[in-house]
């Protein structure tokens, strides 16, 4: 399966860790993030990640482009529900593209665990 992995700023530390505590599972499929996001991991896991642009220059976008491809396969979205994001037409579209197709999104740490260990166990 591809899996997405992002972060808002204020989340990056906290995806950093979540990475860390599942890289047995996640290392198991291949990953995109975008670009700051895929940068942290791939310096500071043991996970490779395939980085596309930062969210506000069109990351967001391209990692939906792959959703609505059937190319990626579940999202851990790790936002910040506190501070306006000035690219929030993107995020919106990025939700709104899973929903479409069916695919799982997971915007906080517990469902983020839920949706890695589900993808675990379906293997």
């Amino acid at each position: 399966m591809r899996l997405a992995l992002i972060a808002h700023d204020e989340q990056k530390d906290t995806l950093v860790e979540f990475a860390r505590e599942y890289v047995d599972l996640l290392s198991t499929h291949d990953l995109l993030a975008t670009g700051t996001t895929g940068k942290r991991l791939n310096e500071e896991t043991a996970l490779t990640v395939e980085r596309k642009s930062s969210g506000p220059l069109g990351g967001d976008m391209q990692i939906g482009a792959e959703v609505a491809n059937g190319d990626c396969h579940g999202i851990v979205f790790l936002r910040d529900p506190l501070t306006a994001q000035p690219h929030e037409p993107d995020i919106s579209a990025l939700l709104r593209i899973c929903d479409v197709h069916d695919v799982p999104l997971a915007t906080n740490p517990a469902s983020a665990a839920h949706l890695v260990e589900g993808i675990g166990r379906g293997r």
